[in-house]
Order: structure tokens, then sequence, then C-alpha cells
């Protein structure tokens, strides 16, 4: 039994790291494929993303959370005084609530961009950048990929925080209750 409980801490160290490893690429792609995304249209004149917030915001996000991610990996291994389990716990959470807001942003740009909206005479953008939507396509499915992964992040480091503590004891009456 002990051999078991030895190895389930490192075997989750294993995961977390490699999740953490894999996030970086993941976001440096999605900053490469966006930044370099660019498209020249005779009618309308070129598009990039500087063109629009919601494409920057992803860029920002997707550049603190490899950064996040790189720094979070060094720490994983550096052995300190200070319990880092709530520091990643409210670390991944944050940064994934961020890879959450900044999809949903280039998720809506992405809505607009084929679909258009009629009430406010946009129309389909896409018919005539589709190279552009279609690059924008693949980053917000490489950014998804990086969010998978600190979504998984975000439910080990609780698991490791709360695993910390017992489970509350039931109290004297709710226990005369159920008996009863």
């Amino acid at each position: 039994m002990s051999n078991l409980t030895e190895t389930a801490p490192n075997t989750l160290k294993v995961i977390d790291c490699s999740l953490r490893l894999c996030v970086i690429p993941l976001s440096v792609a999605t900053i490469w494929l966006t930044v370099t995304n660019q498209e020249d249209n005779s009618i309308y004149g070129k598009i990039d993303y500087s063109n629009l917030t919601g494409l920057k915001y992803m860029v920002y996000i997707s550049g603190i959370s490899a950064g996040y991610a790189f720094v979070a990996v060094v720490a994983s291994w550096v052995r300190c005084v200070v319990n880092k389990a709530w520091l990643f716990f409210v670390s991944d959470q944050v940064i994934a609530y961020l890879m959450v807001t900044s999809g949903a942003a280039v998720l809506e740009i992405l809505y607009l961009a084929y679909k258009g909206d009629r009430g406010v005479t946009w129309s389909e953008a896409c018919a005539s950048y589709g190279k552009f939507c279609s690059r924008l396509n693949l980053a917000l499915a490489v950014h998804a990929l990086a969010l998978s992964c600190f979504l998984l992040l975000a439910v080990i480091s609780a698991y490791r925080v709360f695993s910390m503590f017992d489970p509350p004891l039931p109290s004297k009456d709710l226990e005369e209750d159920r008996a009863s």
C-alpha cells in the first residue's frame, strides 16, 4: 500500500509537468498563427490581427499562459519551504478563465466574420477573406487545445490542494436525524 501512495504523487507530478510543457508550444503556435495571419483584398483592403482587439487579447493571453507554464514547470521541481499547492491552484484557475475569455472573444469574431450581422449591415467577411478566416479557425483550435491542458491542470491543482484536508465530520444533529 505504501508503494501505491508514493507513486501516485510522482505520477501526478509527471502528468502536471507534461501538461504544462504541452501548453508552451501550443500557446506559441497560437501566437504565431494569429500574428502572421493577414490577407489583402483588392476591393476591401488588408486585414491582419492588429485590426481586431479580440485577436490582440488572445495573443496577450497566450503569451501570459506560455510564460506562466514555463515558470510553473521550473517552480514545480524546485523545493522550497512555501507550499506551492495554493499558488498553483489559484494561478491555474486564473489562467484557465483568461484563456476561456480570449477564446470566446475570438469565437465571436469568427461568428461575425462567417455570418455577419444583417441588423447593423455587417456582411460576411470570410467571403472576401477566406484565408484569414481559415488560419483564424486553426489558431482558435490550437488555443482550445492549450485551454484543455489548463482545464486539466486546474483539476489536478484543485485535487492537490483539497486532498491536504480531511473531509468534514458530520454534525451530531445530522446523525440523529438520519437515525430517526
